[in-house]
């Protein structure tokens, strides 16, 4: 059986791990290793990611044909995943209508406050009913649901933190998923081009001289300025991460804290 795009996004995560210990410990053999084994589970979430793009391109087609649209919680899912970080229902909507296209205009932010709230309904009522929920990101500080940013319950939950830093590793990682997205399309839609365009524009490197964008551009930029912030941040994300472990219980690791101010973090 094919292993899930959930499970391999949790592989990747500990490998990546792992290649930052035995870099650490300077264990070459072992770096060699887990780097050729991150390549193939990296390379297996792409061939997954892949699928699920065509299977959300056999809705649209459906969609067109008098078939009823993709239900907004695969719409935003679809997103999230191809994303791999907490993202605000603009960015979803956008990444949403320009990989997937048809019943995009379905995503508001309105609808995504009303499901949040009944994915949080459904988990309170029958835990692990659903392979997935459409959860909060958390702030590092009070571990209290961020504003206007989904996640999906499946991840880490240092993935699902969001510290000082983070907001600007997740644009980047955020850019480097579409920007890499964009390079296996046979044929790019130009709403690409533009979702390109809004993340070059604030990555030093990214926008060609003359104006123009590519994905690879966006990908290398991308990538040069996440080696600066990404370590400071994983380890504000990974110390909050363990404080909610051991404060929170499981609703609330994926929902928040209410804002009620828990021990420690005063």
């Amino acid at each position: 059986m094919a292993e899930s795009i959930e499970s391999l996004e949790r592989r990747i995560e500990d490998l990546r791990t792992a290649v930052r210990r035995a870099v650490i410990a300077r264990d070459a053999a072992r770096t060699r290793a887990m780097r050729a084994e991150l390549r193939d589970a990296e390379s297996e979430w792409e061939k997954a990611l892949a699928n699920l793009a065509d299977s959300a391109e056999d809705h649209a087609s459906a969609a067109k044909s008098g078939v009823p649209l993709v239900p907004v919680r695969e719409q935003v899912h679809h997103a999230l995943t191809l994303l791999s970080v907490p993202a605000a229902p603009k960015l979803i909507a956008e990444v949403h209508a320009a990989f997937y296209g048809a019943g995009a205009t379905g995503i508001a932010a309105g609808k995504l406050t009303h499901l949040r709230r009944d994915e949080e309904r459904s988990f309170r009522t029958a835990r692990h009913s659903r392979p997935y929920y459409l959860c909060s990101a958390l702030t590092a500080e009070h571990l209290a649901p961020a504003r206007g940013l989904l996640a999906v319950s499946t991840w880490p939950l240092d993935r699902r933190i969001i510290g000082p830093l983070s907001p600007r590793v997740d644009f980047l990682t955020a850019a480097i998923r579409v920007a890499e997205r964009a390079t296996r399309m046979s044929e790019q839609d130009p709403s690409v081009g533009r979702l390109l365009w809004r993340f070059a524009t604030t990555i030093p490197g990214a926008a060609k001289p003359h104006g123009g964008v590519d994905a690879v551009t966006v990908t290398e930029a991308a990538r040069a300025e996440l080696e600066v912030h990404a370590a400071a941040d994983q380890l504000q994300r990974t110390a909050a991460a363990e404080r909610a472990r051991r404060q929170m219980d499981e609703a609330e690791q994926l929902f928040g804290s209410k804002l009620h101010l828990l021990r420690g973090t005063a």
